[in-house]
């Protein structure tokens, strides 16, 4: 059995030909099936649609199916390889040699959480403390706060930060006047402010957690190799209570190191970037990742929104390498908490990845950098084909019906279609099970070939439990999920913007008022079409009923799956553990400390009054919020606009300005001056609201 794993696998010149070459052998498979039935009769304008749409689809699932299945054989060596190695042949990595350079942890934030995102950093920072190899790593926290409360607490915890490490050089907080080009925007700043400073630089999100061994060695491989400018590290998510979370979180443990050695093994050197947990080298970022503006008015033009893509096929275009990092953990991250919560995200990717569709043949990009773009325009726009191939599917069989009104006969428990339609359905149904559950069953294989991982998943038998059921609730949830990207594109399609709103991280429930506004409309669609399905193609109707069933409960069960207690529940009964959860890795033991020690009230005498107002009243906190804040010009009406503010915070209280106007506040150095003072003279403090 080990031969049989070690045997030599392809040269890598041939990995790429390979794969998609059983791409394309599975899709032609599956569409012979369905065109030689069709052409019986001849080919309907509607039997054409449904042959485009099938191949269409079946591209993109043949794809995903291969992409995992290469990832197990992959990994299933690499566990045999490791298994045969001689005992002490193992070799503990040599010391970091960093004293030439720095690297940059670099985390933008919008409107986040601030007791999390420094939570997150100094969780990182102790764990790269561990490693003796701190000193070759400073922090950047990069702010596009637009809220003022956020915006000053932000400023209270990295000073506060600042003193109990007692090395305020290794930590560097900014906040932008204006938030231009949103988080690549932030991150070019960044480059062009201070990325002569260092080498590389580890990009974060909010919710990011690596752990100090990864974070050097992620320097350590970019070191090794001086053509790679990018490595992408796979995060695992981690972190959330909910029954959907922890559903969610169980599925990228279990499958994702599964999907990610597959991806590494075809993209080789030219891989994606996800945007986040990842090393970039400063210079060729700094050199060729200038985004341009997309020619037009948004959606489709405008700023590029999703820029880790075109950022990694800049790099490849320059003849950098881009590399995934498959085999390295300690990368987290932290997922929406319910179904609702995970498609406003979606929401705002959609966006993004549609605006690749302008990319695909843009000049200069590797062939497999536009077939990324592809890809990303397809996450989204599978979904409406999806449907849109349902409804021909359904009209088909409309059709078909008028002509072949009998479809049982004797006793039979399926329905007899005429030939075309037999070859059709069933093509669909067996293809789809096919690709939807040989992963999940080759992941289970994974665990059965090795024990100890196996207990870290709560056993083979909790972990099969766990894929089973969630299995099914991927199959409730996939036709929600379905229209809400249909509904997601046709508004793109439309020409209405998203903008880019804070993201909800922690965990918070469903309520009924919240599901019904969500999922009325899936719940209706599901009650009309089910009956004019029952009523004029009855027996297509059964067929249906997976769909059918998943809209009709989309209240209860997005309800449900945000329960916190339910998901409590699950992980006391051992379903959905991860190794996360039954092995706790020490940098998210060190998150756990850090939440539990918030910003006591009283801070730098802060008091219990808003942030925003301490700022304003406090002399510390303002002498410290004044010490950050940008020199720039005010001009005669600027200074107007800023007393007349002044006055309407005095007269009316803060209630009567607006977020916008309390930012303008505190972000011009002469009009805080001149507010401080005047607080300080004796005028009354502002009124109810802070």
């Amino acid at each position: 059995m080990a031969s049989l794993w070690l045997a030599p696998l392809p040269a890598q010149r041939f990995h790429r030909p390979l794969y998609f070459t059983l791409v394309v052998v599975t899709t032609l498979f599956t569409m012979s099936l369905l065109s030689a039935a069709i052409q019986d009769d001849g080919i309907s304008t509607l039997e054409f649609l449904l042959l485009v749409l099938y191949a269409i689809l079946m591209l993109w699932i043949s794809a995903s199916f291969w992409t995992a299945a290469i990832g197990f054989v992959r990994l299933m060596r690499r566990r045999q390889q490791v298994e045969i190695k001689a005992p002490g042949a193992e070799t503990s990595p040599q010391p970091l040699d960093q004293s030439g350079f720095k690297t940059a942890l670099v985390m933008p934030v919008y409107n986040e959480d601030p007791e999390r995102v420094f939570a997150g950093l100094r969780a990182m920072y102790a764990s790269l403390e561990e490693t003796g190899q701190q000193a070759g790593f400073e922090v950047f926290i990069l702010s596009d706060t637009r809220d003022p409360d956020t915006w000053i607490q932000e400023e209270m915890l990295w000073r506060r930060w600042a003193e109990d490490l007692g090395e305020p050089a290794r930590l560097f907080y900014r906040n932008r006047d204006e938030n231009r080009a949103r988080k690549s925007g932030n991150v070019a700043d960044f480059c062009r402010d201070w990325g002569g400073r260092y080498r590389y630089m580890i990009v974060l999100d909010a919710d990011s957690i690596m752990s100090g061994e990864t974070l050097v060695e992620m320097v350590r491989r970019m070191e090794a190799d001086p053509q790679l400018a990018l490595l992408q590290v796979p995060p695992i998510p981690v972190n959330r209570s909910s029954f959907f979370a922890r559903m969610l979180q169980f599925a990228g443990s279990l499958y994702g190191r599964m999907f990610a050695a597959g991806l590494a093994f075809w993209q080789q050197d030219t891989a994606n970037f996800w945007g986040h947990n990842a090393i970039l080298r400063v210079r060729p970022f700094a050199d060729h990742c200038g985004l341009p503006q997309l020619p037009g008015k948004e959606p489709f033009g405008g700023e590029i929104l999703s820029h880790d893509f075109v950022e990694a096929a800049l790099l490849a275009r320059a003849g950098w390498k881009v590399q995934l990092a498959y085999d390295l953990g300690g990368s987290y991250e932290e997922i929406p908490p319910t179904l609702i919560d995970y498609a406003k995200r979606d929401r705002r990717w959609c966006q993004g990845n549609l605006q690749h569709a302008r990319l695909v043949l843009a000049h200069g990009f590797k062939p497999l950098s536009r077939i990324h773009f592809a890809m990303g325009v397809m996450s989204y726009a599978a979904s409406p084909l999806w449907l849109l191939f349902l409804v021909a599917t359904g009209a088909e069989a409309y059709f078909k019906s008028l002509q072949s009104p009998v479809y049982f006969f004797g006793h039979n428990a399926l329905p007899i279609w005429p030939e075309s339609y037999v070859v059709e359905m069933t093509t669909v149904l067996w293809v789809t099970l096919i690709i939807l559950f040989l992963p999940k069953i080759l992941a289970l294989l994974l665990l059965a070939a090795d024990p100890q991982e196996a207990r870290r998943f709560g056993g083979l038998r909790g972990a099969s439990l766990s894929v089973l059921i969630e299995s099914l609730l991927s199959v409730l949830l996939a036709p929600v999920l379905m229209l809400f990207q249909s509904k997601f594109v046709a508004a793109i399609l439309l020409r209405t913007a998203v903008g880019w709103p804070t993201q909800q991280r922690g965990d918070h429930q469903t309520g009924i008022l919240e599901a019904m506004g969500a999922h009325g409309i899936h719940t209706l669609i599901a009650v009309v079409t089910g009956y004019v399905a029952y009523v004029y193609v009855p027996d297509f109707f059964w067929w249906f009923t997976p769909v059918l069933v998943g809209l009709a409960l989309s209240i209860p069960v997005s309800i449900l799956t945000s329960r916190t207690s339910l998901g409590l529940h699950a992980k006391r009964a051992g379903l959905f553990l991860t190794p996360a959860e039954t092995e706790e890795p020490p940098v998210l033991k060190q998150l756990d400390e850090q939440l539990g020690d918030a910003l006591p009230q009283g801070v730098c005498g802060a008091g219990t009054q808003p942030p925003w107002t301490a700022a304003m009243v406090e002399p510390c906190i303002y002498a410290l919020h004044d010490s950050l804040l940008h020199d720039k010009p005010s001009s005669r009406r600027g200074r107007h606009v800023l007393e007349g503010l002044i006055f309407q915070l005095q007269d009316d209280g803060a209630d009567s300005l607006s977020i916008r106007e309390k930012r303008a506040l505190l972000a011009h150095r002469e009009g805080l001056h001149l507010l401080h003072t005047r607080l300080w003279s004796g005028t009354d403090l502002p009124g109810p609201g802070g």
